[in-house]
């Protein structure tokens, strides 16, 4: 019987994942976070609790696994760069070495198909693109390299290039970011709202979890863009919600050339006013286009999205009326 592991449980990623994994039959799944209360209570199964920067505690999370699917994760959409490196990078790297140690079988990797954005996106095999002004993407990138030089014949590395996060449980990400902000009426659309916005559903990136935990034939290191059964465009991303739920379109447009610079200028002036920047060059890049697709995924992972990306916001926006008071920071709290 095959023993899948599914590390931050329960995060977003971590608990659609989870709940994809539970309707499996034949397998012997493993929870494993730092706070078991927060868990799917439906979830039934072996829970090991604890924060993998303990040594101690990581070699005994991995015990008698043969798939790890990696879940945990701190997110920052602008500056935190050192954060970044103790939190996300760091620890995922010492979880690979040890996977790769122990010999477990494979190691399934959340990232983004922003990595390679613009002009090499659509291919999830391509190196990430690092931008400075992103600490955290470089991050993410950084833990790409490292699966492509640690995978062997032994440990598996599967790299999932996952589209922009939308629905229930929801963490940071676009959505709660920019709604708040569209209320003000200063955000442009940004070259019109044509590019494309990979929207996906959490319980769709939970099952390409799934599927790429049991898919069979995977060997060395493997990447693969992820999104929903269809990608809309931001114009009608924005549209769809503006009609839903009467949140202000924006009023005016500007070209990338001119949304980077005022997107600076606005991590700039931050440290001296009381509130976050109205926009940062991170958002502007998630809003270059990807032209991701689900083609591979299909083909080797035998993914198939259901969920569509209007359901996915519906979603979302619902349980963020009744859970987000305030607006989202651009970081998770450093814990």
């Amino acid at each position: 019987m095959k023993t899948i592991l599914v590390t931050g449980a329960n995060g977003f990623v971590g608990t659609h994942t989870l709940n994809s994994l539970m309707k499996l039959q034949g397998i012997n799944l493993i929870a494993a976070c730092r706070d078991r209360s927060r868990l799917n209570p439906a979830f039934k199964g072996e829970v090991r609790e604890g924060d993998f920067r303990d040594e101690n505690y990581l070699d005994n999370m991995l015990d008698g696994v043969d798939v790890v699917c990696n879940a945990m994760a701190w997110t920052s959409l602008r500056g935190y760069r050192k954060q970044s490196e103790t939190l996300h990078y760091l620890p995922t790297v010492k979880l690979i070495d040890k996977i790769v140690e122990k010999g477990i079988s494979r190691f399934i990797n959340v990232s983004t198909t922003s990595a390679a954005s613009p002009g090499k996106s659509s291919d999830a095999m391509s190196m990430g693109i690092p931008r400075a002004f992103w600490p955290h993407l470089c991050s993410t990138i950084k833990i790409e390299n490292h699966m492509r030089n640690k995978a062997n014949n032994v440990s598996s590395m599967v790299n999932m290039r996952f589209g922009i996060f939308a629905g229930e449980h929801y963490g940071l990400g676009i959505l709660p970011i920019l709604l708040p902000r569209l209320k003000t009426h200063l955000v442009p659309w940004v070259a019109g709202g044509r590019t494309s916005l990979p929207v996906i559903d959490g319980r769709d990136i939970g099952e390409a979890m799934k599927c790429a935990a049991v898919a069979e034939k995977l060997t060395g290191y493997s990447s693969f863009n992820v999104v929903g059964n269809e990608v809309p465009t931001v114009r009608e991303v924005i549209e769809f919600i503006h009609n839903e739920f009467a949140y202000p379109k924006p009023h005016f447009s500007v070209p990338f050339f001119i949304a980077y610079p005022f997107a600076w200028l606005m991590e700039i002036i931050n440290p001296v006013v009381p509130w976050e920047p109205l926009v940062s060059r991170s958002i502007v890049h998630l809003l270059e286009e990807v032209a991701a697709d689900n083609n591979q995924a299909t083909k080797q992972l035998a993914y198939q999205p259901e969920h569509s990306w209007q359901d996915a916001i519906t979603r979302q926006i619902q349980q963020m009326h009744k859970l987000q008071a305030k607006a989202m920071k651009m970081a998770r709290p450093i814990v």
